[in-house]
């Protein structure tokens, strides 16, 4: 029997080989002396749990950025924090195919799906087109606040231009890592540190796709893609109905935002509800948070940002056409639309498939934990994992004192929760086809 060549197989292959080589290279570079402050060298289960945070792009530390890594450890977190920014998934996978010099159009719709979008040509300049946008995005915020670092902080040149270019990467790319040990806490009332952190957490949550739909056709949002709606409508509805309840929750609590005055527990709660959703950052203390808090954010955290970005969770548009099922089930119609279009059939099953398997993984993760860790509470582990799952970083504060077998579980929850939602539902799109057989219909009871 001839053997059959599948290039998309063959092109998954390499990027799974390309996404453990970076984490192994990145774990291997942490292990050197020359990587962390103190004497000899750091475990290979902290630097592997490094390492996947910076790739996955979460932020969970079991180290402090700041302190305990040198410069070059620094640097590589960076690197891998860039890569993971980048999109291992979607980059290696263009790349395969402009070295090959040639691909079928499988292949081709198969970078389409990736990338979120239903333009088939073009490859190259849309890789070009991504690499240009996140370094100028990046140069901009970190020209920001060296500025402000510099000038008004009295902070050195050199210690100033690497935490403005850490920062921006790490804020561009959506991944909560930061130099200091209490993130921007010292920073909670500055807008114009503050500011310029959440736009571009904000801009790289959108996804690629949705900027590029934006900039073109600003002039007629009627026009807009169903997807590129639906961002731009849910963005500033969860950021604002995420600022409300921070600080509706939050305001009298002294540990938070009770320190502040009126004006700088707003700000506070709006770039706490910012970072939430994917970033990781935080400026008030997460530990002191009311559980309710928490379990708001859980939700925020797991909802994540727009698809194609480097924004985590299970994405808006999953969702949304979930919430939209619902509606047309409850209201009795035939369809489920949204924004004036109607949802393709491939979409129900692969936004609900998408959301199954990630409470599955968040049940199972929570439950080992748990198990592990006895004494810790359901809100907290909770807390935790989906912070993993959502590579969004925030912690309650138990990371750094979890035992070997709960931080493996969490390197394994943000493996998953970077490359789980996308392989799912592009494996479930380039699947499909048409059935040749049905089986006889019968309704079982619901409810």
């Amino acid at each position: 029997m001839p053997i059959v060549h599948n290039p998309h197989r063959n092109a998954i292959d390499r990027v799974l080989v390309a996404y453990l080589a970076a984490l192994l290279v990145g774990t291997g570079l942490l292990m050197l002396p020359v990587a962390t402050s103190t004497p000899g060298e750091i475990s290979l289960l902290s630097a592997l749990f490094t390492a996947t945070s910076a790739i996955s792009i979460t932020g969970l530390e079991v180290l402090t950025t700041g302190s305990d890594f040198t410069f070059f450890g620094q640097a590589v977190i960076l690197g891998l924090i860039q890569a993971g920014g980048l999109g291992v998934l979607l980059l290696t996978t263009l790349l395969a195919m402009l070295v090959a010099g040639k691909a079928g159009l499988r292949l081709r719709e198969s970078a389409a799906v990736e990338a979120k979008t239903s333009a088939i040509g073009g490859v190259g300049p849309m890789v070009l087109r991504i690499i240009g946008l996140t370094v100028v995005t990046e140069a901009i915020v970190a020209v920001l606040l060296f500025l402000r670092f510099f000038t008004h902080y009295g902070e050195q040149a050199g210690n100033a231009v690497w935490e403005g270019v850490f920062n921006a990467v790490s804020a561009f790319n959506n991944a909560g890592f930061g130099l200091r040990s209490n993130s921007f806490a010292d920073y909670a009332a500055d807008p114009f540190v503050c500011g310029p952190i959440a736009a571009a957490i904000i801009l790289g949550g959108l996804g690629y796709p949705v900027f590029v739909e934006i900039v073109r056709r600003y002039r007629a949002p009627l026009m807009w893609s169903m997807t590129t709606r639906a961002v731009v409508v849910a963005t500033p509805v969860l950021l604002l109905a995420g600022t409300v309840f921070i600080a509706a929750v939050e305001w009298n609590n002294p540990g938070t935002l009770g320190r502040f005055d009126w004006w700088g527990k707003l700000q506070a709660a709006a770039f706490q509800s910012t970072t939430t959703r994917t970033a990781g950052f935080s400026s008030v203390d997460i530990s002191q948070m009311h559980p309710a808090t928490w379990f708001g954010m859980d939700i925020l955290m797991f909802v994540g940002g727009g698809p194609a970005g480097t924004a985590g969770g299970v994405k808006i548009t999953t969702v949304l056409v979930v919430l939209a099922m619902a509606w047309a089930e409850i209201t009795g119609g035939t369809t489920t639309n949204l924004f004036g279009a109607r949802v393709a059939h491939s979409a129900h099953r692969q936004a609900t498939t998408v959301i199954v398997l990630a409470l599955a993984l968040i049940t199972t993760a929570t439950t080992l934990l748990m198990l592990d860790e006895p004494q810790l509470g359901l809100d907290r582990v909770l807390f935790e994992v989906i912070s993993g799952f959502g590579n969004v970083g925030l912690s309650t504060g138990i990371t750094t004192g979890l035992p070997a077998m709960s931080q493996i579980v969490l390197i394994l929850v943000m493996i998953l929760g970077r490359l789980g939602p996308v392989t799912v539902a592009s494996g479930l799109a380039l699947r499909a086809r048409a059935t040749r057989y049905e089986l006889p219909v019968e309704r079982p009871l619901i409810g």
